[in-house]
């Protein structure tokens, strides 16, 4: 019984938040404006690469399977930000958390219910932005279509799960940020390690060939890299 009224409470607060997030329609066009223009800046740093580059042969991805990755990249970049939730944050830096955890409930389930819809709602936007500004993009810098419909639902059911393995990520983080009062700088340096193992940055096919079993098989590649591949 308990477990059910948890659940319901969470689904209400998710669906609540979600469209909450939703509104902020400015923010999210800015944050959009930004991955579209981190996109173009990517795709053309690595086409010179491909281009002018010695090894450019024995690459693992093609240039074009390079320029859907940074499409793809910037589109889950919202919602797979490794991050404290910034209200939280807040909340621990000014001590109003104490409230938080006298709630009657799990407030592990409460604050990743808020993490995710927050994040959700916000990344909505930056995917759909995104993914037309990867579509109507000159030739040169344009999102490739999806293999096979195989490929795209094997994506989308990634997608999915990568959404909540960052969610948990980002309650250790909480968990982390809880434990110290220093300052933000081992949540940030613990995100940014998630963000880089994950290939948010750089496409982990692209790594040397003997890091390539490691880097496939450690959870981090769950969060980009997998998905993408797929």
């Amino acid at each position: 019984m308990r477990i059910r009224k948890t659940l319901r409470a969470c689904m209400s607060l998710f669906r609540i938040r979600a469209v909450e997030s939703m509104q902020y329609r400015a923010a999210a066009l800015v944050n959009s404006s930004v991955g579209i223009f981190w996109a173009f800046i990517e795709i053309t740093v690595f086409t010179i690469f491909y281009t002018y580059g010695n090894n450019q042969g024995n690459a693992a991805l093609t240039l074009p399977q390079v320029v859907s990755y940074s499409w793809l990249g910037q589109m889950l970049f919202g919602m797979m930000n490794l991050d404290v939730d910034g209200e939280l944050r807040g909340k621990i830096n000014s001590g109003d958390v104490g409230v938080e955890l006298c709630r009657p409930m799990s407030f592990y389930a409460f604050w990743f219910t808020k993490t995710a819809s927050n994040r959700l709602g916000g990344g909505i936007w930056r995917m759909v932005a995104t993914l037309a500004a990867g579509i109507i993009a000159p030739a040169a810098y344009r999102l490739s279509p999806p293999a096979s419909v195989a490929g795209l639902a094997l994506f989308l059911l990634s997608v999915s799960s990568a959404f909540f393995l960052c969610g948990a990520y980002s309650m250790l983080l909480t968990a982390v940020r809880l434990g110290i009062t220093w300052g933000e700088g081992p949540t940030y340096m613990l995100g940014l390690l998630g963000m880089v193992l994950g290939g948010g940055y750089l496409p982990l096919q692209l790594w040397p060939d003997l890091l390539q079993k490691i880097l496939l098989f450690q959870p981090f590649a769950g969060y980009i890299d997998i998905p993408v591949r797929l």
